[in-house]
């Protein structure tokens, strides 16, 4: 039986104090981080944790990313080496996810890593997001707050008409201004895992040249259809044919444009806003083509897995 329609809970101590109660009893409750809207449950708690799975239809094989409030908790949970240290103190709080090996008294449960002995930890920088994780006092789990596979949730609204029957409640934050899933680095040699919030230039900056993934899935976002739309897509187009909407990047004619000015940021935040539009004009369509570089390269890589058919 399905559930009724998530309560939308209001950004303010009684909205966060709702939030975390219903964290600690087992409910999912989706909340705004700066990348996307995340769908959390207690960590720690492997029935809460089974229900995300159920509620997005997510392979059990495809791991989850852990949300803490800080760096001291992500210590209880997996081990630092000098490099993770580094990127640490760098980009946390902050759009970056580091998969690094659990500690022997972690209190994880085993579905979150699916059954791997490595977790993918974040520090999220959104204060509505961090206010949360210090009340709830605890680590969080939290994928994408949408049917698994389709278009990341931007706003409370996208996850109320994706996931409104499957869960307790939405933490309605607004919009969220990266609009890109956390980039996730990861093993030794420290590899990218997924292109993301972070560009990867500024990781190198920091710990030189990262080295190339391999093909085991060890981290989330690394199904090569993902992120998709209803409608198909194609890439890299100068213009549309019949039938066809055109989305374009920086100045010209079209029918939707990720950023008219062709900034990178602003194309980020729009990205899964503009599929979300597609999806409602229910017409193929043709995309511009966007630098690869910067956030351009996880741009790129979200547009490659959604036009996967």
């Amino acid at each position: 039986m399905l559930m009724p329609l998530a309560r939308t809970l209001t950004p303010d101590s009684d909205g966060v104090v709702q939030a975390a109660e219903l964290l600690r009893a087992g409910r999912l409750v989706a909340f705004p981080t700066e990348t996307v809207y995340g769908l959390g449950a207690d960590a720690r708690d492997g029935a809460a944790v089974a229900a995300i799975y159920a509620a997005k239809g997510r392979p059990s094989f495809n791991p989850l990313i852990v949300h803490v409030a800080d760096m001291a908790r992500a210590r209880t949970i997996a081990r630092f080496d000098d490099t993770a240290l580094r990127l640490a103190q760098a980009f946390w709080p902050g759009p970056l996810t580091l998969v690094l090996p659990l500690t022997p008294d972690h209190d994880i449960a085993s579905l979150v890593t699916a059954g791997l002995d490595t977790v993918a930890l974040r520090v999220p920088g959104h204060p509505l997001a961090q206010t949360l994780l210090r009340a709830f006092d605890g680590p969080v789990a939290a994928p994408s707050a949408n049917p698994s596979g389709r278009i990341s949730p931007t706003r409370a609204a996208h996850v109320l008409a994706g996931l409104g029957d499957q869960i307790e409640a939405v933490l309605d934050g607004g919009a969220c201004a990266v609009g890109l899933e956390s980039t996730i680095v990861g093993g030794a040699p420290t590899a990218l895992l997924r292109a993301g919030g972070v560009p990867t230039e500024e990781i190198e900056a920091i710990i030189g040249p990262l080295a190339a993934a391999g093909s085991q899935i060890t981290a989330p976002g690394q199904l090569a259809a993902h992120y998709a739309p209803r409608v198909p897509l194609r890439l890299n187009a100068t213009r549309a044919t019949d039938g066809e909407v055109f989305v374009g990047f920086g100045p010209g004619d079209c029918d939707l444009n990720l950023s008219a000015t062709g900034d990178m940021r602003d194309a980020a935040a729009q990205l899964f806003d503009t599929l979300h539009a597609l999806d409602a004009l229910g017409k193929p369509a043709a995309i511009a083509p966007i630098p690869d570089t910067g956030l351009g390269r996880a741009i790129n890589d979200r547009l490659r897995r959604a036009s996967v058919r």
